[in-house]
């Protein structure tokens, strides 16, 4: 996992947030994909810091983050 800062270079990217989550939630994220990274960032500051993981890597963590491990 590596923390990037967006600099607005490269292809946009698309963000999905979670059906689970309110407009109004505390504790929402955003996830956009491409083939080689998943990028998740805090969708009330998306402008902040993001996390980048490897496909594996995001494989091996949604198992912790959903309780379903």
């Amino acid at each position: 996992m590596t923390t990037n800062r967006p600099t607005g270079n490269g292809p946009a990217l698309e963000w999905f947030k979670s059906s689970y989550s309110t407009n109004d939630g505390p504790e929402c994220v955003e996830v956009a994909s491409t083939p080689e990274t998943i990028h998740v960032r805090d969708s009330k500051h998306i402008q902040g810091p993001r996390l980048t993981f490897a496909p594996q890597q995001w494989a091996a963590f949604l198992p912790y983050a959903s309780g379903r491990r």
